[in-house]
């Protein structure tokens, strides 16, 4: 049984907001210009994807909704579990701090047994 049970906090079950749950991203606002450069409000919305990224620590799969900028660099660092390790927790969703908590505690685990 895993420390934590992440079938709760599906990304199917919450109310989705455009918020990337990895890095934090989300819509900005600005203008539309026209050729007479009358400026209308509008919104520029995150690239989000749902994927789904494996844990290698706790060989666990978990489904996120993040940014495709954040998925090239989960690929780039080499894993989720590289990625949480150098990311800020101010960044990162519940969710994905949660992550990140259990990822540190199997690390420190690891050594002693």
């Amino acid at each position: 049984m895993p420390p934590f049970d992440f079938s709760k906090t599906d990304y199917e079950s919450e109310p989705m907001s455009r918020e990337c749950e990895l890095t934090g991203v989300k819509p900005m606002s600005g203008h539309n210009v026209s050729h007479s450069q009358v400026k209308t409000k509008r919104r520029f919305l995150p690239n989000l994807v749902k994927v789904s990224l494996h844990s290698e620590a706790l060989d666990q799969t978990f489904k996120l909704r993040i940014a495709a900028k954040a998925l090239r660099t989960v690929d780039k660092l080499g894993g989720l579990d590289e990625f949480l390790a150098k990311a800020k927790d101010d960044t990162l969703s519940d969710k994905a701090r949660k992550i990140k908590k259990n990822i540190a505690k199997k690390a420190e685990e690891a050594p002693t047994a």
